[in-house]
């Protein structure tokens, strides 16, 4: 518990300070901003990403080309780094050169390309050095063609978005790529069990096609398909994990927006369905076939005050055909299925200084096999996770000059269950609260 440890949370937050001072300029992704001539708080709750305003929602759908200024180098660079703690050490380290337990990290460094050119043309793209595996991957990719199509009464921005991860392209953050936590570490333990839909980022490339319209209706629709096994080495991805699609995953989004003054509603759906060779192994002939279909919602509430409260919430349902993995021996029976549920809620002072609470629950069909590393042979997990933080600079007012934001911030997760129970998961007498994680982090941009 965060009370049992005093002198860690003293000497995690005393790091996290020096880290913020000692950093060079940074932001993120700055040359938004100065291509917009808008503060980050014009586009993001709390003043930093990824959490997007109804603004940065119609920047973004808009394919990145709105600017004020005629010309900006659309070049940024960011870096992340955290101290973690777990209430028990885990038991071996979670990745080569740190300790079972109380580690510090530089998390990533990470470059982007991010800006529009002309008014139909704009991308991210992000290439990101990972500080823990120390490897280089080339991560974000969303690179937009669009263009404005009034009929009358309608208006509509139509585009094209050509991606590596389903749903890094959508604007509202209520889906895997860019759903809370915005920030996590690969140094803490996670369960091991989730839907598809958040498993594909950087090991695919896809193309979709969308329609905003009236800022009110989005309809996207597209699909993807694996990059070979060479290129994603060279990309720094692994090829394996979680295999090859057989031909094209089609994947589906449709959201509905109401503006209301001071106030935003949102409710959407989503699917994916894909045919994967796991490990892409295609010796038995056969593939998993998972289909994801799922809910979303959002609120953000806008007081004069310049306060701002949002919640978010997701469940998605999994129909597993698990045909390929039962013949390799890595599952006993081909049909399963998987539940997620996710909602959290944010408060932020004065768009600066925030606290933000989720609770999430996963749990599944039972299978000796492919959950063969907990007692209960289950992939159910739950748990809370919450957050304190603050950007002072997210109004652009920096001493450093407008391309430079930092946020620093605290956050414990707690666990209920963890791969399938509440104690004695793994049969070496580990319960999941010993998993439960505190942790530091600052990130830089400039």
């Amino acid at each position: 518990m965060l009370s049992q440890r005093p002198e860690r949370v003293g000497l995690a937050c005393l790091v996290a300070g020096l880290l913020t001072v000692a950093a060079p300029a940074a932001k993120a992704v700055p040359s938004f901003a100065v291509q917009t001539g808008q503060p980050c708080q014009a586009c993001h709750v709390g003043g930093l990403g990824p959490q997007l305003t109804p603004f940065g929602r119609e920047f973004k759908l808009h394919g990145y080309t709105a600017r004020t200024v005629k010309y900006n180098l659309p070049l940024a660079i960011f870096a992340q780094a955290s101290y973690v703690s777990t209430a028990k050490a885990q038991s071996s380290p979670p990745a080569p050169g740190y300790g079972t337990n109380d580690n510090f990290a530089l998390d990533q460094i990470s470059l982007f390309v991010a800006g529009g050119v002309g008014q139909h043309f704009g991308a991210f793209i992000q290439t990101t050095y990972d500080g823990i595996a120390k490897a280089f991957t080339w991560d974000n990719l969303d690179v937009r063609a669009v263009t404005n199509v009034d009929l009358g009464r309608t208006k509509a921005v139509v585009g094209l978005s050509l991606n590596n991860n389903p749903t890094v392209q959508d604007a509202f953050n209520t889906l895997p790529a860019w759903g809370f936590p915005y920030t996590s570490s690969n140094l803490a333990p996670s369960p091991a069990a989730s839907p598809m839909i958040g498993n594909l980022a950087q090991t695919t490339i896809g193309l979709t096609g969308y329609a905003w319209i009236d800022s009110k209706l989005y309809v996207e629709f597209g699909g993807y398909r694996s990059p070979s096994a060479g290129f994603l080495i060279h990309a720094g991805s692994d090829p394996t994990s979680p295999g090859n699609i057989a031909g094209i995953a089609p994947y589906g989004r449709i959201a509905y927006q109401w503006n209301m003054g001071d106030r935003n509603v949102a409710l959407g759906a989503f699917f994916l369905d894909a045919r994967i060779f796991p490990g892409r192994d295609q010796t038995t002939g056969f593939t998993d076939h998972y289909s994801d279909l799922g809910l979303d919602a959002s609120y953000q509430y806008f007081p004069a005050n310049h306060d701002v409260i949002t919640v978010n919430a997701r469940y998605t349902h999994e129909d597993q055909r698990l045909h390929a993995s039962t013949a390799l021996g890595l599952a006993s029976k081909p049909n399963q299925t998987l539940d997620d549920v996710r909602v959290d809620a944010s408060y932020y002072w004065r768009n600066k200084v925030g606290f933000s609470a989720q609770v999430f629950d996963t749990w599944g069909s039972p299978d000796d096999l492919l959950y063969q590393g907990n007692r209960r042979r289950r992939p159910d997990s739950s748990g809370v996770v919450l957050q304190l933080d603050g950007t002072p600079f997210g109004d652009g007012k920096s001493p450093l000059g407008q391309r430079f934001n930092v946020r620093v911030g605290i956050q414990y997760t707690a666990y209920f269950t963890f791969d399938g129970a509440h104690s004695n998961f793994d049969t070496l007498g580990r319960s999941a609260s010993d998993n439960n994680t505190f942790r530091v982090f600052t990130w830089i941009y400039y």
